[in-house]
């Protein structure tokens, strides 16, 4: 275990070094779109939280545009923070970056000083970020052969779940849920009894090319074509549905979107990006004031902690609250803007204003 954090700790000082020194790959999406609902008030100091701050696309746009905005900037991946740190640098006094989950976000701001209703913009660019992609060994491509880790937080949290542990160790009946319901993957069914039959073979799946090729050989008949109609791999579906499971993304979304009724002032505005519908279904549900329940995760399965931490007092809260939406129909990527950049083509940008 020793052996493994250092190796971690060389991976990451490596990898962040090149990141702080390269310009960042990322592209952020549809930027002008994010200025012009977000809209901070130019002659007044305004606060602003990137949610998601990545490589810092948007963040850096907003504090070049708008000179007065201050900026607490949060994420979970520690890689990202030397993007913010040096961001913050940057721009003197203009940046808290901050390192935790959206479910760290009370803890956090608490510390700083910031109380509730009293942020004036909250901006969500939700799912994975290309520098992650990009990064071999974090394990997130398909394309890319690197062990199966898919954890954001990186080593940061002791003892997390990463893809690999939860291919070796979960039944296959939850892994046709985590595979189904996650990845709304078809072939659901004939991929998890294909993972476990690898281990009766004694075949351990620890990298991407092991899990990549498992689910090739289980859909050889299947050809996939992305939105753009290029050919995509049909282990994608899959690696994405483990991401989210590992991640508890679905849990954190919800909580992240509930926290920010709660600390934005009256008539603050949160601007929320998706990917994927899994994602669109939980923003449109809370601002639209259709929630169902306050756990949106339907697989509370025995190899992580899902969401123990939405108290039924800030639900009540955001059951009995309003939102306008700031637009009638969903916001979509220009056909320029897809051209340019691949990563776009899924996104959906909703936009909505806090009433009270």
């Amino acid at each position: 275990m020793l052996l493994k954090r250092v190796i971690f700790r060389n991976l990451l000082r490596n990898c962040s070094t090149q990141h702080v020194e390269q310009k960042a790959a990322h592209v952020p999406v549809m930027t002008e779109e994010v200025l012009n609902f977000l809209k901070p008030n130019s002659n007044e100091t305004e606060t602003i939280i990137d949610m998601t701050f990545g490589a810092g696309g948007h963040s850096r746009r907003l504090l070049e545009k708008f000179p007065n905005t201050k900026l607490i900037v949060l994420d979970r991946d520690p890689i990202a923070m030397h993007y913010a740190d040096k961001l913050a640098e940057e721009f003197p006094f203009r940046v808290v970056p901050l390192l935790g989950r959206f479910s760290d976000l009370p803890v956090l701001l608490k510390s700083k000083g910031i109380k509730q209703n009293s942020v004036d913009n909250i901006l969500f660019d939700f799912g994975c970020s290309s520098m992650q992609f990009d990064e071999a060994h974090r394990g997130f491509s398909v394309s890319a052969e690197g062990p199966l880790d898919m954890r954001m937080d990186g080593n940061r949290v002791p003892n997390s779940v990463t893809a690999a542990d939860v291919l070796a160790k979960a039944t296959e009946e939850d892994l046709f849920k985590i595979i189904k319901f996650y990845g709304e993957e078809k072939q659901a069914k004939k991929i998890a009894r294909a993972i476990v039959e690898a281990r009766y073979l004694f075949k351990k799946l620890t990298t991407t090319k092991d899990l990549a090729d498992l689910v090739e050989s289980v859909c050889s008949e299947d050809h996939r074509l992305d939105k753009l109609r290029r050919k995509t791999h049909v282990a994608t579906k899959t690696f994405q549905a483990l991401r989210i499971f590992v991640n508890n993304e679905l849990n954190e979304i919800n909580y992240g979107l509930l926290l920010a009724h709660r600390y934005l002032r009256v008539g603050g505005r949160v601007v929320t990006i998706t990917f994927h519908s899994l994602e669109d279904t939980i923003v449109k549900r809370q601002l639209m004031g259709n929630m169902i329940d306050n756990i949106v995760n339907p697989l509370p399965l025995k190899y992580m902690s899902h969401s123990d931490f939405v108290d039924e007092g800030l639900v009540k809260e955001v059951m009995e609250s309003n939102w306008k939406m700031l637009h009638q129909h969903v916001i979509v990527p220009t056909l320029e803007e897809v051209e340019n950049n691949a990563r776009s083509r899924s996104a959906k940008l909703r936009a909505a204003v806090k009433l009270k």
